[in-house]
């Protein structure tokens, strides 16, 4: 009897794979069971079929009319509201994440509200920054790479990172470039589903049906060809330090454009004032924060540091009261156990104490215990580079100071990192400290907080979801946020002496659609004056 296996989208349509290196199917987390389909693991054939189709619509696409890539967004937004149940559904079985906790009220609303935030920037279009200079009869802005892009979607966001639904997807389609989506073998049958979704909206726009490619998995060899490969303009990468190095590198051999977001331990500090006065609540949020979604955030707070008396024994406490009485979370996948728990064992190894948890849960499935470790700041700074690797899971390491002259030593030794948080009491006591550390941690981390624990990420043009190596692989972008995540796929576009009816749109003489255009140093939504 033979098995029925799973198509993937290429060339515009659903087909049989065309080089099954072999198959696999979802495993649900919470029981270590596989169940559903079978789906293929892609060789050679199926990765350049895909490539071949997605070049060939990179021409059509760039020339497409806003209005229609920014309808297809929309489209595409709406089948995933309108099937957000069955899919959030599908996804918790997938992956142990809660459909009513997380999927419906938070994730969902997030991936279709960013699809149609870059339908708002495709028609606005100011995010192109189109740049007139009439005196040296130069025109510039940004526009499509004119190649496809591949996007890796991670395993902890089955929707909002998707590949074939998740920011890097929109921003690269809202710059009219081809996506290759490479799913996530944690959840194929979610990631199928929203591509025959995508396909769907692409159908009803009237783009070219090749614009959007999807393949569930590859092996890593030909996973680093393909980076490597100059017919693709750009590799929009989610996903584990080690995996996101080896494809830069491959990538980089070609001149292919790498946005990776590869680890971040998003360090805390807790500054004297405020520790000595809300140790209990502080507890409290960084436990809620440590283990929401069994740790499985990139912005998960992965190592606190709190300084010696001012309240800190108390913090320590009831953190460890809280850690020891959580219980286990179920992880995505087994390799995601086998990773935390040699993470965890690597930190003790170390010379980090466990306060609480450390093992694998007794329940069925893929559990971890709540864990927090702890190490004091001589010995933190005596072996910085192994303690603050990354455990992805309900973990954190406590870094107790002395004072807050070792504090701002601990800070100095962090790598980069998505986000840093300092934590000052509201009467004002903490400023001296934070003047002291703000600056250290303002040159380590993308987004500097105030008083909040690191793990929320609001989808908002002012927000960086990205920071220094190797939290990403470059500083100057975001994976979060319109329109500044579209700019990411773009390429400069300069004209010089070209007449006015050959020019694109943006930068011809009358701007008939108002957008926001630099004429002569002056930001303007109107025409270019003629010179007398």
């Amino acid at each position: 009897m033979s098995v029925q296996i799973e198509p993937v989208l290429i060339a515009g349509r659903w087909q049989p794979s065309q080089e099954t290196v072999k198959t696999f199917r979802a495993v649900d987390p919470a029981l270590g069971e596989a169940f559903g389909p079978e789906f293929p693991t892609s060789g050679a054939a199926d990765i350049e079929a895909a490539l071949a189709a997605a070049s060939a619509a990179a021409e059509a696409l760039a020339a497409t009319e806003p209005e229609r890539i920014a309808a297809f967004l929309d489209a595409y937004a709406a089948r995933i509201d309108a099937n957000a149940q069955a899919l959030a559904e599908l996804a918790q079985r997938e992956t142990g994440l809660s459909a009513q906790g997380r999927f419906l009220p938070a994730e969902i609303p997030r991936t279709s509200g960013q699809l149609r935030q870059a339908a708002t920037a495709v028609r606005e279009r100011s995010w192109t920054v189109p740049v007139i200079d009439t005196a040296a009869g130069l025109r510039a802005h940004l526009a499509p790479l004119g190649k496809p892009v591949l996007v890796f979607g991670p395993n902890n966001f089955p929707f909002a990172f998707n590949g074939i639904a998740g920011s890097d997807f929109a921003s690269a389609i809202a710059a009219r470039n081809p996506v290759i989506a490479k799913a996530h073998p944690s959840h194929p049958g979610t990631s199928k589903r929203l591509a025959e979704l995508a396909h769907e909206a692409l159908q009803e726009a009237g783009l070219p049906t090749q614009s959007v490619q999807m393949l569930y998995q590859f092996p890593r060899e030909l996973g680093l060809k393909l980076a490597a490969d100059a017919r693709l303009g750009a590799i929009g990468f989610t996903g584990s330090r080690s995996a996101g190095l080896g494809l830069k590198a491959a990538a980089d051999t070609a001149g292919v454009l790498f946005y990776g977001e590869l680890s971040s331990i998003n360090p805390v500090f807790l500054l004297p004032g405020i520790l000595a006065t809300q140790a209990e609540a502080l507890a409290k949020e960084f436990f809620a924060s440590c283990t929401m979604g069994a740790g499985q955030f990139c912005t998960n707070p992965g190592v606190v540091v709190a300084i010696d008396g001012h309240g800190s024994d108390a913090f320590v406490a009831a953190a460890q009261r809280h850690f020891a009485e959580g219980a286990a979370g179920v992880l995505l996948s087994e390799g995601g156990l086998q990773h935390l728990q040699e993470a965890v064992a690597g930190l003790i190894g170390a010379g980090a104490e466990v306060l609480a948890g450390g093992k694998r849960g007794a329940e069925d499935g893929f559990r971890f215990q709540p864990t927090l470790l702890a190490v004091t700041g001589r010995h933190f700074l005596e072996n910085a580079h192994a303690l603050q690797a990354e455990a992805f899971g309900p973990v954190s390491l406590l870094v107790r100071v002395s004072d807050l002259e070792q504090a701002k030593t601990v800070a100095g030794a962090f790598e980069g990192n998505l986000t840093g948080t300092l934590y000052r009491a509201p009467d004002g006591s903490d400023d001296a400290a934070w003047q002291a550390l703000a600056p250290v941690m303002r040159a380590r981390v993308g987004r500097l907080i105030a008083n909040k624990m690191p793990t929320g990420v609001a989808v908002s043009p002012a927000q960086n979801h990205g920071g220094p190596f190797p939290s990403t692989t470059h500083p100057g972008f975001s994976a979060v946020g319109m329109p500044g995540t579209i700019r990411r796929f773009t390429a400069l576009h300069s004209y010089d002496q070209v007449p006015d009816a050959l020019l694109p749109p943006e930068l011809r003489d009358r701007n008939v659609d108002g957008i926001w255009r630099q004429i002569d140093g002056q930001w303007s939504r109107g025409d270019v004056e003629a010179k007398a």
